[in-house]
């Protein structure tokens, strides 16, 4: 996660986010109790799940303690937050910075100016204080007398200590051991600097920040039950691979608003006619990757975020497996896909097939690059590292253009529906060894990439993680070899063929500019019937192909007279 954070300058806010998901939760239970604490919290929160929560609580309270006159002891009671746990993650965030740069990985981030002689001077004086400050406080810590008091662990805005009643504090023991530590160990201007340009995260960013935390959390995923969208806050129940009927921990940000979870009726319609929550098709199903589940009296997902379910499955799935025309994908041998349309499914497995492969080389290359770097410092051989440097590293160039694929793929919207196996369905799922070893022909289909009889599961090897054509199907022995008429927009061939044969000749068609290789060109639209009297017709005078009933041929060919 570290990693590719940095490799997609996104360093610091995933410095904050993985150190915070390395601590325990600083929201206490008791202030879920207190309507004040809630709402004074509530700006805080967001969304897209617990990390970035956790994100905006750090980044304001690193606000509070920049701000000269501001108890951020105060600050974070009256929000029901424990404040010795952001120490925790500030500590944290220093060792995961420090790992980056022992290792020359955050060599883009920008230093922030120290400023001129006389800020220096005054960061100088007010360091000198604070060291004086923690030295009377260690000669002291001994003699003083340690009194328990009762409000000390409740949330509030109102405890003698904030209203300086008869319990609050004397003149001696005024000064936090806590917030003088942190700002001796941490340069403030910093984690201020940092805060503030988190705050003005754009929509991409915000999209790659997720892909990252999905790439590090997985495959710890949860799906949603089909009837969520029937139960109350606190019943809402999710599936993980190994445990059923997990539900969210009380601190959550969607047990509180479940709704985002949900998919919006509008948008989602019923598979072949079925009414059932399970076969709803739409393009925005989504999946919870969580941090740890914590089983007390119920299963709870502690650090929950959402994240779209088949850009994200395609991406990160560690066995995947198709049937023939790829509109069935099984990720993991536990979540099943099914998308309406083969020639959008092939489409967007070879368009993961292209990222996952991108991806794993740029970060080899960053990593490899690193290595070098570390074995020319131990041999002294400075000369020739800037001509080395230059063939080892993964340009901005190449991390802009995987971006821009990146955020493409995850804008691309197809209905498609979701569910988890059951399983009886698990132990049916795949074909088994076949007889017939041939791989089919389809070149271009996958890329460069070499299919091989599974010998477990049937179908063909692609990768190490995809098998193609492998599930078992109760559709018709004749589906997968049903062809329409299509002519190339390239070439200009016109031949009856399946979705497969026509996007392997489009990946092969001699006639395709390749001025602009690494965008997906755009496929014409698939022909979809509407109705039963619709048939295939190609006109000879437009050349163009349609599905049209007989008098809609009639219609049409008057056009042209």
């Amino acid at each position: 996660m570290l990693i590719l954070g940095a490799m997609f300058s996104l360093a610091e806010p995933v410095l904050t986010i993985a150190a915070a998901l390395s601590v325990q939760s600083p929201f206490t239970r008791s202030a879920q109790n207190n309507l004040d604490c809630v709402s004074t919290r509530r700006p805080l929160e967001s969304d897209q799940g617990d990390p970035f929560t956790l994100f905006n609580v750090f980044n304001a309270w690193v606000q509070v303690k920049a701000e000269r006159g501001r108890n951020s002891r105060k600050w974070c009671r009256c929000r029901g937050i424990e404040e010795h746990r952001l120490y925790e993650m500030a500590n944290l965030r220093r060792q995961f910075k420090e790992l980056l740069e022992d290792h020359g990985l955050l060599t883009g981030v920008q230093a922030v100016p120290t400023g001129d002689s006389s800020s220096r001077l005054q960061q100088r004086c007010e360091r000198q204080a604070l060291q004086q400050l923690k030295r009377q406080h260690e000669e002291g810590a001994g003699r003083r007398r340690k009194v328990l008091r009762l409000q000390e662990d409740l949330a509030g805005c109102s405890s003698d200590e904030e209203r300086g009643g008869p319990g609050s504090r004397g003149a001696s023991d005024s000064v936090d051991i806590q917030d003088v530590t942190f700002k001796l160990r941490h340069n403030l201007n910093q984690l201020q600097a940092a805060a503030s340009l988190a705050q003005d995260l754009t929509r991409d960013q915000l999209v790659l920040l997720k892909l990252v935390l999905g790439r590090g959390l997985y495959p710890q995923l949860a799906v949603p039950d089909a009837f969520n969208s029937g139960r109350k806050d606190s019943d809402q129940i999710f599936h993980t691979q190994a445990k059923q009927g997990t539900v969210l921990h009380p601190t959550c940000v969607f047990a509180s608003s479940p709704e985002v979870l949900h998919i919006q009726e509008q948008e989602a319609a019923g598979c072949e006619g079925s009414r059932d929550d399970k076969d709803k098709m739409s393009s925005k199903h989504q999946l919870l990757t969580f941090v740890s589940l914590l089983e007390t009296n119920k299963p709870y997902l502690v650090n929950c975020v959402r994240i779209p379910a088949l850009q994200s499955l395609l991406l990160f799935s560690r066995s995947l497996d198709t049937n023939g025309d790829c509109s069935r994908l099984v990720a993991d041998s536990w979540l099943e896909l099914k998308l309406t349309d083969s020639e959008s499914a092939v489409q967007l497995l070879a368009a993961s097939l292209r990222l996952r492969t991108h991806w794993e080389d740029a970060l080899d290359q960053q990593l490899s690059h690193q290595a070098w770097r570390q074995r020319q410092r131990q041999e002294e051989e400075e000369e020739e590292e800037e001509e080395e440097e230059k063939t080892l590293s993964v340009s901005h160039q190449e991390v802009a253009a995987l971006s821009k694929e990146l955020l493409q793929f995850m804008a691309t919207k197809v209905p498609y529906s979701l569910r988890r196996l059951t399983s009886l369905e698990a132990q049916n799922l795949y074909l088994g060894p076949q007889t017939i070893t041939a791989a089919p022909s389809v070149p271009g289909l996958f890329g460069n990439f070499t299919l091989s009889p599974h010998p477990t599961k049937g179908g063909y090897i692609v990768t190490d993680f995809l098998t193609y054509n492998c599930l078992t199907s109760d559709t018709d022995l004749y589906s997968d070899c049903l062809r329409t008429f299509w002519t190339c927009p390239y070439c200009g061939l016109h031949l009856p063929l399946t979705p497969l044969e026509r996007i392997a000749h489009e990946n092969t068609c001699s006639e395709v500019p390749r001025d602009n290789a690494t965008g997906a060109e755009e496929a014409p639209a698939p022909l979809q019937k509407a109705s039963a009297l619709q048939r295939p017709y190609h006109c000879e005078t437009c050349h163009k192909d349609f599905l049209f009933t007989p008098t809609e041929v009639l219609r049409h060919r008057r056009q042209h007279m």
